[in-house]
């Protein structure tokens, strides 16, 4: 059996939900004031740096009342182009993201941090939306990132004054004790009774729609639609950028991605990997954590991904954002990384920084953020033995030998008086980045919104339209 705790309230303690180096560190003052922005004041300040932007469609995205997608953390990468334009690109948005546990407190006086600033803006209004029938229990799901996923288990525990069922629930989890009646869920609990849920906090991340459904009775945050439709599935996620895109013409914003070929199956892959000057990224469209994205420099790279068997037909292929001396040839010109700030060897190193934002009665506000690095600096030469995941790959997540999670903490780089400095941003740059992410939340939405119809039923045959990838079809549990 899959492991089940109860948690009761008012247990929450600091040391179980932060890393060790965050739990005592101290906010960047520069960090702490970009968090508590009033909205108008980042629109000002954004629509005087670019004049061409329509400060009331900002205005309208920033209050973006979400639908689905609720929770999100984007991944961007401060990159600039030849004739030194910088601009933050949005790299994915990703549903039921990390981040709580890298991020210093903004109140010492408020020691459960965002994590209940998400809970209380986002978790609790949802709630408000429940059929008055609907009985039950809360309880948070997860398949890794067991320190976030308990914190947020005890602060619910704690805002709504109740027990909450905190369940392991991983993928081809076969141990039956979650199980759908009539759209409701219910919970196996240790007494082998099966306890009704109205409203469940969900970090499952892994193919989370192969055992969530589109429909349910029990309210789920995110819902399994926010996934499917961008959130943890890079190639709809694409198609919703690009026509959010389209849509956001003469208003002067634009969510900045990297040059995207989609629907390209595998044979295909040499021929874009070409067309982009050898330089480029491959992604399996619907895997996470750093898992399935393969960055190409050189042929013996292209070589070693064409000899492997994926189990999906369907792939993205993307620019390389590299060194000045090699990323990818796009249409728009060549970007590169602009990097950590030399270190005392001069060593520069690729990093992306990752926002989190949530909806709230305000619109979309910030939660937190952090950075990570990559694992070998940026050199300004590559050659046919180069790894270039090593100097690219910013993700922290691997698997250890057993198949569990774990995190290269060596590389994280907290938004602290000590690290922040590193990464050479300043507070323009951060207000970027906030608004790209917002930008590609509202875009996914608007997506999973388009994914249903007037009676509320998912309409497979559109999505299958956007993606028809018969192994990811195959997965999807509707009902």
């Amino acid at each position: 059996m899959s492991q089940l705790k109860l948690i009761q309230p008012d247990n929450f303690e600091s040391h179980r939900h932060w890393y060790p180096k965050a739990l005592n560190a101290t906010i960047h003052p520069m960090i702490n004031f970009f968090l508590n922005l009033k909205q108008e004041r980042i629109i000002k300040r954004y629509c005087h740096l670019n004049p061409n932007v329509n400060a009331d469609v900002l205005e309208s995205i920033l209050n973006h009342k979400c639908k689905y997608f609720l929770w999100g953390g984007a991944d961007l990468l401060n990159v600039t182009s030849v004739n030194g334009r910088r601009q933050m690109v949005l790299i994915e948005n990703n549903s039921c993201p990390s981040g709580q546990k890298s991020m210093p407190l903004i109140d010492d006086n408020k020691d459960q941090g965002s994590y209940r600033l998400m809970i209380e803006r986002a978790f609790v209004p949802y709630l408000k939306n429940l059929r008055k029938k609907t009985k039950g229990s809360l309880a948070v799901l997860y398949d890794k990132n067991f320190m976030e996923a308990s914190g947020y288990a005890e602060v619910i525990a704690e805002v709504m004054q109740e027990q909450v069922y905190f369940i392991e629930y991983y993928d081809n989890n076969n141990d039956k004790r979650v199980e759908f009646r009539d759209g409701l869920m219910h919970i196996l609990d240790d007494k082998n009774e099966w306890i009704p849920i109205r409203a469940a906090f969900r970090y499952v991340t892994q193919k989370p729609w192969n055992r969530l459904p589109l429909h349910s009775k029990t309210k789920i945050l995110n819902p399994i639609v926010a996934c499917l439709a961008g959130g943890r599935n890079k190639m709809v996620a694409a198609k919703a950028y690009d026509i959010f895109n389209a849509d956001l013409q003469g208003s002067g914003l634009k969510i900045n991605v990297p040059e995207t070929i989609w629907d390209v199956r595998k044979n295909e892959i040499p021929i874009w990997v070409k067309k982009m000057g050898g330089h480029a990224v491959i992604k399996v469209p619907y895997s996470n954590a750093g898992q399935g994205v393969y960055t190409i420099v050189n042929q013996n790279e292209l070589n070693e991904f064409m000899k492997k068997d994926f189990e999906y037909d369907l792939f993205i292929v993307q620019s390389l954002i590299g060194n000045s001396n090699w990323s990818s040839t796009t249409s728009k010109g060549k970007l590169y990384h602009v990097g950590t700030i030399p270190n005392q060897k001069n060593e520069t190193y690729v990093a992306d920084i990752r926002m989190m934002v949530s909806s709230s009665e305000q619109g979309i506000r910030p939660l937190c953020t952090y950075a990570r690095r990559a694992a070998n600096p940026l050199v300004d030469n590559i050659n046919d033995s180069t790894d270039s995941w090593k100097m690219l790959g910013t993700n922290l997540s691997y698997k250890n030998d057993k198949g569990a999670w774990e995190s290269d903490t060596n590389r994280l780089i907290l938004m602290d008086r000590r690290d922040f400095n590193q990464l050479g941003v300043g507070l323009d740059d951060l207000i970027e980045a906030y608004i790209q992410t917002v930008l590609s939340m509202v875009a996914i939405d608007k997506m999973s919104q388009t994914l249903f119809n007037k009676q509320g039923k998912f309409r497979m045959k559109l999505f299958k339209s956007l993606n028809d990838d018969v192994s990811l079809l195959d997965e999807i549990k509707v009902d």
